[in-house]
């Protein structure tokens, strides 16, 4: 086994500092015995070893413009789809040359980026592939890397955080005023993506108290309504108060002299209010707002800011369906995706669409889409689950969510629908297992108190199902599937009003077949055949094509 030691220390290059010489000793031998292989995780080599010269097949508009109208930022867990990209180039390559042990020195003063990647290699690349171990403890002497550019480009918030706050307070208050406020907004922004919310208000009413520039006042008051309605705990978001904010922010932007300017800012500034009136539950005034934004950068941007455009028209096409106007949705979405075919998130927002609408094969390409113009994504796999799910796929539903999982086991959703997917399937212990992981990180989840519910049915512990159910009932009333799982508890248990009074609750909500042939079987139980009868009517309208119905009204 090959032997080599490499420095974490994220002083002396930043982030990607461990990946970035793991791939200096890696790429080379790849790019010439398996140039596809790193073709095939072109944008995560280039993310964190940009000094690198590899063949690029994915890339963005964004790539091509000037760093002022590169607008989309990547969010927070970006990197952990670069890190499982690199993972599996690492994995697939020493699959052919052989296994490696990596000795880390100073890991435990690895950027964020570095300390997650070794977290992944260790979970997703075989050991006996592949070892990453701690090395000595010597770290470099010199300040912390500061490539602010390349921090914003990338999503390296951590970095920019750090690195950012401490170069803020060794600038002085008379000199470089346009360097300070562009850092305090880049800085603000990062300490919002990683949760330091209290951080970023304090340093945004600190460059209040200094600052008199329109614009600046404008973005750090947006900022600060941004801050307000995307908190990461919801009991702290105030839209009230950040509709003062962004009112703010518009007020400034709309006095700006030039068009061009001003149709750019204000049009920021009230697509940012329209998520405010979002939450504030005032869709139609949302949607108000958005079209001045796009009628804005329309009349006055031309050939400038694409990005902003783009992100105008995605943002509209989510409105639009959240109205219920489908195909306005569509139209707008397929605006925002043709301006920049190789971004992928819009892809996932379309394709959810499509799937709510039924048009499973086009939900799928659009998700697939995004798996392939992007590292490794969860959300992408998690998506086509749904669509294989819904066309009758069982296996391949079970293996996305298997590869969701594998790509971040912290994702929630996806042990709600695994478990349900393996309870259905009759594998009990596996389905706990999912809904034990599941409410280690999401103890409020009723789709996982009522998966518990239809196991310890299943189980036979008729009890802890109706208390798994009832737990999920009082977390959401509207549950359909708790109504019906308690429904079939009482049922078994000879209770036929409970039953009755459980399948009739999940009707008014969800008129379906099954649940109407499930009443009509407690109907009969209980002695009511007209009841039953006429149920079973109604269902057959419902399913004509269902044999058990239409055998069930045969003996009726």
């Amino acid at each position: 086994m090959d032997t080599i030691v490499l420095d974490a220390d994220r002083r002396l290059h930043g982030p990607y500092t461990l990946a970035a010489a793991l791939l200096d000793h890696l790429v080379p031998e790849a790019l010439a015995h398996r140039p596809d292989l790193v073709a095939a995780y072109d944008i995560e080599i280039g993310v964190a070893a940009p000094h690198l010269t590899i063949p690029r097949s994915r890339r963005t508009l964004a790539e091509t413009l000037p760093r002022a109208q590169r607008i989309l930022i990547p969010g927070a867990r970006r990197t952990l789809r670069v890190a499982n990209g690199l993972a599996e180039f690492v994995r697939d390559h020493l699959s052919r040359t052989g296994p490696l042990t990596v000795t880390a020195d100073n890991l435990g003063e690895a950027d964020p980026t570095d300390a997650e990647l070794v977290e992944v290699l260790r979970r997703r690349v075989d050991p006996g592939l592949l070892r990453v171990v701690a090395g000595r403890r010597a770290p470099a002497d010199k300040p912390l890397n500061a490539d602010f550019d390349r921090f914003r480009d990338e999503g390296f918030h951590h970095a920019m955080a750090e690195a950012g706050l401490e170069a803020l307070r060794g600038l002085s208050q008379d000199g470089d005023p346009e360097g300070r406020r562009l850092l305090v907004q880049r800085v603000g922004a990062a300490l919002e993506a990683i949760e330091r919310e209290d951080e970023a208000r304090a340093l945004y009413d600190g460059s209040r108290r200094l600052s008199t520039d329109p614009k600046h006042r404008a973005t750090i008051a947006y900022a600060t309504a941004m801050l307000l309605v995307r908190h990461h705990d919801l009991a702290r978001r105030d839209p009230e108060e950040a509709l003062a904010w962004v009112n703010e922010a518009v007020t400034i932007t709309s006095l700006l002299p030039d068009a061009r300017e001003r149709a750019f800012h204000l049009g920021f500034d009230l697509n940012g209010k329209a998520l405010v009136e979002v939450r504030r539950g005032n869709l139609a005034a949302a949607l108000d707002l958005v079209r001045q934004a796009i009628d804005l950068a329309e009349a006055h941007l031309g050939g400038t800011h694409p990005i902003h455009r783009l992100v105008l028209y995605a943002n509209r096409a989510q409105l639009l369906a959240a109205a219920g106007r489908t195909q306005e949705a569509l139209a707008d979405y397929a605006i925002a995706i043709g301006t920049d075919p190789g971004y992928p998130d819009y892809y996932l927002d379309r394709g959810t669409l499509l799937h709510k609408l039924g048009r499973h094969e086009d939900a799928r390409a659009d998700f697939e889409a995004a798996i392939r113009l992007s590292p490794p994504f969860p959300e992408a796999y998690y998506n086509r689950a749904e669509v294989r799910y819904a066309t009758g796929d069982l296996d391949g539903a079970l293996a996305d969510l298997d590869h969701t999982l594998d790509l971040d086991p912290d994702f929630a959703p996806a042990y709600v629908n695994r478990a349900g997917l393996l309870a259905a399937a009759g594998e009990h212990a596996a389905a706990r297992r999912d809904v034990e992981r599941g409410l280690a990180l999401d103890p409020r989840s009723p789709h996982l108190r009522c998966v518990l519910g239809q196991v310890e049915a299943a189980e036979g512990r008729p009890a802890e199902a109706v208390a798994a159910f009832d737990a999920a009932l009082d977390l959401d009333q509207d549950l359909v599937a708790a109504w019906a799982g308690r429904a079939a508890v009482s049922y078994e248990e000879g209770d036929h009003d409970a039953a009755l009074s459980d399948l009739t609750q999940a009707l008014k909500l969800e008129e379906t077949a099954e649940l109407l042939f499930n009443r009509s079987l407690v109907h009969s139980a209980a002695g009511r055949p007209e009841a039953a009868r006429g149920d079973l009517l109604r269902a057959a309208r419902l399913a004509p094509g269902d044999p058990d119905i239409r055998r069930a009204l045969a003996e009726a």
